[in-house]
Order: C-alpha cells, then structure tokens, then sequence
C-alpha cells in the first residue's frame, strides 16, 4: 500500500492523597495501579469528557467522539493517565476519524484495492487470541493505486481487525509476508504510515508484528524505516513461516498462505 504519514498523573493524583505515615513507595505503587480504582479512573475521564466539551466544542460524540467514555479511558492509560496528554491526544485522534471519515468507511467503499489480495484481516485469531492483520508485500505496487484508496483500505482493515477483539483481549497481531519482495514493492511511506497510524489513533492496539521470510533486499530498506518508527520497532520479530505455524496457530487456522 501506498500511504502517507500522517505526519504524572501527578498534579491530579498528589492533591488526592492523604497523608500517611506509610512509606512513599506504597504510594508509587498507588500511582503505578490507580485505574484499578474505580473511582479514580472515573474521575479522570470525566475531567478529559470536561476539558474536551469546554475547549473542543465542535467534536463529534457519541463513539470515538469526545463523550466516548471507553475511548477516553484508553488514551488515558496510553498517556499515563495524564488528563492534560489524554486530552491532547484525543483530540487529534476525533479529528482524524471526522476528517477522514473512518466511521463511513465498508467492504464496497475498499473493494477494488482490496481484491489484489495484499492485505486482509484473518478468519481466525492467533493462539493468544488476537486478530490477525495480514499483508503479503509481493502483491504491493506503489504506483497502482491512488494514495487515499490504499489509506483507505488500511484503516478499514484495522478498525475491522479491533472489531474482533474476544472480551479481555486489547492487541492485535499484524504479520507480513515477505516472501517475493522485491524492490518494486519497497514502499517506505506505507511503513511509517503503519506504525504512525496505531501510535497516533490507535495507540497500545498493535501487540506485535511479524516479517516473516524478509529476504536480504528488505533488510537495508528496514534499516531506513527503523528509526522512524521509533519504539514501535521493538514490536517487530523477523522470523520464518515455520515459527508462524508453530508458535502462532494451530493447524485448523493457520492462514492458507502459509500452509504450503
């Protein structure tokens, strides 16, 4: 795909605290564990629901609007629970979403990308109960498409792969197959538009990537995309279509791409 990059606690939880004889370490421990207090966490969304109606007027509600009390709860653990970070982030993930109009996005709206094949979310879930985003990178041709189709496509792919979260379950898995990579699929902006997507609006999602079979033509071209992913590049393992099928699924859904 072709795609564009988009390119603690504290003040808060300190005037909450009574004081104690108890050493300062069980209040860290208090600090590193407050959104398992109900109460806490709920007075910290609702001061995000605050700010966000009182500066942010002209954001969407409803869900993955600026009342979207789940929504809201997970960017606060992406952010530390920071409500000020919270808000911030937020705000730039609402406008994206209405800017771009994700919640128009269906199978009609990507059927003409989405039939070369090159990218698809899985029937079924890994052994750790995770969607599974595919990508077979030889079916790639930067070129083919117009850039906003291919956006396109991957974020339906990813909303439709965080629709089949099991209850419990927070990450997905994202593989791709580099097998058959060669330099006419090198597409630099896809990368970073991938990790950039899930850091800036879709943040603590993407549990791990897989780049299964990287031939030696794709390790200097990651090396370019290495640093701009940042952190987000310890989330990737190379690894081989064996350890797919042993250490990822089970015989019945292994993805048929990898069964030969």
């Amino acid at each position: 795909m072709s795609l564009r990059s988009y390119h603690s606690l504290a003040p808060q939880f300190v005037n909450s605290i009574k004081l104690t004889t108890k050493p300062i370490r069980n209040c860290k421990f208090s600090v590193s564990n407050g959104i398992s207090d109900p109460n806490y966490s709920r007075k910290l969304v609702l001061q995000v629901k605050e700010k966000l109606e009182k500066y942010y007027p002209s954001l969407p509600v409803g869900k993955n609007g600026r009342d979207d009390e789940e929504m809201i709860l997970w960017f606060l653990k992406d952010r530390k629970f920071s409500v000020d970070k919270a808000v911030e982030k937020l705000t730039k993930a609402i406008k994206w979403r209405q800017e771009f109009r994700v919640s128009e996005l269906n199978e009609e709206s990507v059927k003409g990308v989405a039939e070369t094949g090159k990218s698809y979310v899985h029937d079924f879930l890994d052994i750790k109960d995770r969607p599974v985003l595919l990508v077979v990178a030889s079916k790639h041709f930067p070129s083919v498409f117009d850039v906003v189709e291919d956006e396109k496509l991957c974020t339906f792919l990813v909303e439709k792969a965080l629709s089949k979260l099991p209850p419990g379950k927070e990450e997905i898995l994202g593989i791709i197959d580099l097998r058959g990579f060669g330099t006419q699929n090198a597409d630099l902006k896809f990368l970073t538009f991938l990790f950039d997507v899930f850091y800036n609006y879709y943040p603590r999602r993407l549990g791990e990537v897989l780049f299964v079979e990287a031939p030696f033509v794709f390790k200097p071209f990651w090396q370019l995309v290495k640093p701009l992913v940042k952190s987000y590049a310890s989330l990737v393992k190379f690894c081989s279509v064996e350890t797919v099928r042993k250490e990822y699924f089970t015989e019945e859904t292994l993805p048929v791409i990898f069964r030969n």
